[in-house]
């Protein structure tokens, strides 16, 4: 029954952290590790005990696995060498200045080294969640970083265990022979499994196979490195990475949508659940000790948090400078980087739930019969940290990233425009030949070709090319295509509910529907110039977010400069009213410019119940206005 009560509660966790985090603005994984550590209060939960295994053999090959398909392989190819030494070494010095540390303070070596073991790698899920917002190549080099670090510090902790409980012996060459063997095993495992993979799902071709072949993937790389000593970390990240490229060009377009909607909501329930029930771990160890114990604990956790941020900070300034010594390459000035964006680097270093289980998976007897020295100690001490650093860090990064002031990345958009205007430009190139190969009919054909050539007109518009009338053409059209669209699934449901269709019919219609509406929001909001104009759910009050975007967006600075009464009626009628502002602008203000960057807002009267509420009045061209005077004042 607890088992029943867990899911329904960590459900629960989910909407409430989400929802309370998007409404405020705060990370969520914060608010869901609050929730975790509040949910501990409650006698009947302090049952649950988060088991490692789960961790390690189940949920962390799918998280990685995920992380890989969504990562950038040039990216990594690129910064190899830092990814390695971020990865490695990195780690290696954090574990050992930790082992150093809590010997100090009184731990043996063993026990100290599982404890920097433990703390010492970056949690792939912790940065992907956290440090989304960063520009590509930071959220690359740390992903990738905390994608294969997991490796080097399981490594670490199996070696510091083995010592512990009398199985393993240290010495220099066999420490270098287990990390080899760890990572050409892992990547000759992974690689193996991707072979299969690719092979499986070409013969599959029914998409329901395709997706479990697919699922059973990062499992089975992980547990054939297991098999041969080797690191299963590693052998789901190749894994991942290798079918990443050649998915694209085997895989079926319903089989791909279907994976991705699979992958994404599981990964995320998975996140979600990991956060919480790491709250509720660190609770669960707080209570196991008392007195002496606990204040000498808190005192090793405020001490392991300084080590590991100081370890990471003094790392990403000093070896960087050696390999500038090193290396006078031109080409490895073009990697170099500020030190404000080094300081972002370090702060984005969290600790989560995989340092969590490696801490829980420590045994809890020698061989000698005797308990693990130190063990209650190792688990609060990694919990602390943990919170620690989410919290602590996860709230400081968005004002460090403002402090830094890093170039703005566009890069991922304007190679998008790239390859959807080149994929467009060859496509209309090849559509004689393709209708003469298959025999299509000649209005067919000029009707395929008109719509390709508005589809082409649409994309160089976006792209920054100045033609508003043909962007403003595409999103009425869009909208009206929505409108229709709900019409339709309105009258589909009403047949159904006067029982002229059956439910079956009324499901293969709705399907059918979904399609078109996904394609056309997709394609509004990948082709829109600006992200509050991505349109909205159909015939449906909306109360949307609306942030100024100055001069970046004509058509958000003009419904912003002249539209003085609520803007009312669907989402067609509010997108038909903007091109009646398009040439009433306050006295000084030149297409929109009047509102500012650092001006936001929140437009709230798409739904018709409230006016547009924006900052009071500023000073454009030696007079104050509301920034709402136009055609549509009702003054």
């Amino acid at each position: 029954m607890l088992g029943l009560e867990l899911v329904v509660v960590l459900g629960l966790a989910l909407l409430l952290g989400e929802g309370i985090g998007q409404r405020l603005r705060v990370a969520p994984p914060i608010l869901l590790l609050v929730i975790g550590v509040l949910m501990g209060f409650v006698p009947a939960l302090r049952e649950v005990h988060l088991p490692p295994e789960v961790i390690l053999l189940l949920f962390l090959p799918a998280l990685l696995y995920w992380e890989s398909l969504n990562t950038s392989l040039r990216e990594i190819r690129r910064d190899l060498r830092g990814i390695v030494l971020l990865s490695t070494t990195l780690v290696i010095a954090t574990a050992g200045t930790i082992a150093a540390v809590a010997h100090a303070l009184g731990a043996d070596w063993g026990p100290a080294w599982v404890l920097g073991a433990a703390v010492a790698p970056t949690d792939a899920t912790a940065v992907g969640v956290l440090a989304k917002t960063l520009p590509r190549r930071n959220i690359t080099l740390l992903r990738a970083e905390s994608l294969i670090n997991d490796g080097t510090a399981l490594v670490i902790y199996g070696l510091a265990v083995g010592i512990t409980v009398g199985e393993e012996h240290f010495s220099l060459p066999h420490v270098s022979w287990l990390f080899l063997a760890s990572y050409i095993g892992g990547a000759l495992a992974g690689a193996l499994v991707a072979w299969i993979a690719i092979q499986a799902r070409r013969i599959f071709e029914n998409p329901l196979l395709g997706n479990v072949a697919a699922i059973i993937t990062p499992f089975a790389a992980f547990l054939l490195a297991e098999l041969i000593h080797a690191s299963g970390v590693l052998a789901v990240v190749v894994a991942g990475l290798i079918i990443s490229q050649a998915a694209p060009r085997m895989v079926q377009a319903v089989t791909r949508q279907q994976g991705e909607e699979f992958w994404s909501l599981s990964t995320f329930v998975i996140n979600g659940s990991l956060f919480v029930l790491v709250g509720l771990e660190a609770q669960s160890a707080a209570r196991s000790l008392h007195g002496a114990a606990l204040t000498d604990a808190l005192i090793a956790v405020g001490a392991v948090t300084a080590v590991v941020i100081g370890v990471r900070f003094a790392f990403l300034f000093t070896v960087p400078y050696l390999v500038r010594l090193l290396d006078r390459r031109p080409q490895q000035r073009l990697r170099r980087v500020n030190n404000r964006a080094r300081v972002v680097s370090a702060v984005a270093g969290f600790r989560g739930a995989v340092s969590l289980a490696v801490a829980l998976a420590v045994p809890t007897v020698l061989d000698s019969g005797a308990p693990f020295p130190e063990r209650d100690t190792i688990v609060f001490v990694t919990s602390g940290v943990i919170v620690s650093t989410l919290v602590v860090q996860g709230l400081l990064l968005p004002a460090i990233v403002r402090w830094a002031r890093l170039p703005p990345d566009s890069s991922v958009q304007e190679e998008r425009f790239l390859a959807e205007t080149t994929a467009t430009e060859e496509a209309l190139k090849a559509l004689p030949q393709i209708t003469t190969a298959l025999g299509t009919d000649p209005a067919v054909a000029e009707r395929t070709r008109q719509e390709y050539e508005t589809h082409l007109q649409v994309l160089r518009a976006s792209g920054g090319e100045a033609d508003d009338d043909v962007l403003r053409h595409d999103q009425h059209y869009t909208a009206l295509r929505l409108e229709l669209l709900a019409r339709k699934r309105a009258t589909v449901v009403r047949l159904r509910d006067q029982g002229r269709i059956d439910d079956t019919v009324l499901r293969q219609v709705q399907r059918r529907l979904d399609i078109e509406e996904v394609r056309l929001s997709r394609s509004q909001s990948a082709e829109s110039p600006c992200p509050a104009h991505a349109p909205p759910r159909p015939r449906k009050r909306q109360r949307a977010r609306h942030r100024l975007h100055g001069d970046s967006c004509s058509l958000c600075g003009t419904l912003c400069a002249a539209a003085d009464r609520p803007v009312r009626g669907t989402v067609f009628q509010v997108m038909t009213a903007l091109p009646r502002a398009a040439d009433t602008h306050p006295a000084g203000c030149e297409t929109g410019n009047c509102c500012r960057r650092d001006l936001s807002g929140d437009l709230r009267g798409i739904g018709g119940r409230s006016t547009p509420r924006f900052p009071p009045g500023r000073t454009v061209a030696g007079r104050r206005h509301s920034l709402l005077d136009g055609p549509f004042s009702s003054r």
